[in-house]
């Protein structure tokens, strides 16, 4: 691989980080530096051409400033290098934290919200303006109850039939039959599809994993592999809702209303707009259950950690709707 990066010296070390879901990364140390190599293993990203795009993005977006990693370029000017049918790409090593929601303040808060709406008008800028594009843009239909009421059936039958059953297999019991009570009670309030979403540019997976900062400050911006078309407030209320969740399944809505308020000054977004994709995306949580997708359909429990809060969120998030959508539109 590093044949093909002369300047970046000779392999010294490759250790693999154990963070990530979906691809693979390695630290690599040269004579030279330190390197972040990534695998592209998902195959709906993994392609050169959607490789290629996101690599542009990124090194035009760091013309306007925005904190980014773009990838190294090899001898002929390219950023990705295929072997075996994989992609691969070379990054420069950023040293820096992740950094949950607990541990920002209001005002590092507020400068997040504005970074993500940095990177929304950015990302305008550097790939245009979606315009067109409509209906095409994915998360524009809102889940089905029906088929929701049908994947609780084949959850709950997996979990009950667990042997041995375990804490995490009570739980998840606990909050399928609780979700089928709730989604029963408010299958009325299914958002309509919009006629004319606010669709643009997105980073598409913008999460306390994917931000790198150097004490106070975002030093980077990680893992454009969602990069596409969305609406792009409900990108601002999903980041928000995995940022700001505490363990019990709260959000910490000062630092939600700080947040929102940077968010709708820097891309330009109204209330009306917020309102609308904390609807959405509301209703998004309450007919999700990918985490015992994974457990139970695909045997990975990678992600059990994150459903205690995930599961309360749904939940706290009905009881306290109107809280949450002023919180982000106030």
């Amino acid at each position: 691989m590093l044949r093909r990066y002369p300047d970046a010296g000779e392999a010294l070390s490759c250790k693999p980080i154990t963070q990530g879901l979906l691809n693979h990364g390695y630290r690599v140390s040269t004579t030279r530096g330190r390197y972040f190599l990534k695998h592209h293993l998902d195959d709906s990203t993994g392609d050169r051409a959607t490789i290629v795009r996101q690599h542009r993005a990124t090194q035009r977006l760091q013309s306007l400033g925005v904190p980014v990693a773009p990838p190294v370029q090899d001898t002929e000017g390219g950023t990705v290098t295929e072997i075996g049918g994989r992609c691969y790409a070379l990054h420069p090593w950023v040293e820096g934290l992740h950094r949950a929601g607990a541990q920002l303040s209001a005002a590092q808060s507020e400068r997040l919200g504005g970074l993500l709406g940095a990177v929304h008008t950015g990302l305008e800028q550097v790939m245009g303006a979606a315009t067109g594009i409509g209906r095409r843009a994915g998360g524009l239909r809102s889940a089905d109850p029906a088929d929701t009421f049908a994947l609780i059936d084949e959850l709950l039958t997996a979990a009950r039939r667990r042997r041995p059953r375990d804490a995490f297999d009570e739980l998840a019991e606990h909050r399928l039959l609780e979700r089928l009570n709730l989604l029963e009670r408010y299958a009325d309030r299914r958002p309509p599809t919009p006629d004319a979403p606010a669709i643009g540019w997105v980073h598409g997976d913008f999460h306390p994993l994917n931000v790198l900062y150097r004490d106070s400050e975002p030093v980077a911006i990680l893992d454009w592999d969602r990069l596409g078309v969305q609406p792009r407030a409900e990108e601002a209320v999903r980041a928000a809702a995995i940022f700001f969740v505490q363990p019990a399944g709260k959000l910490e809505l000062e630092k939600v209303r700080a947040y929102a308020r940077a968010y709708r000054r820097a891309a330009g977004a109204e209330p009306a707009e917020l309102a609308a994709a904390v609807h959405r995306v509301w209703w998004e949580r309450l007919n999700d259950f990918w985490i015992l997708r994974w457990r139970y359909c695909r045997h990975d429990r990678r992600a059990d950690p994150q459903f205690p809060a995930v599961s309360a969120l749904a939940v706290w998030w009905t009881r306290e709707y109107e809280t949450v959508r002023e919180a982000f539109t106030g």
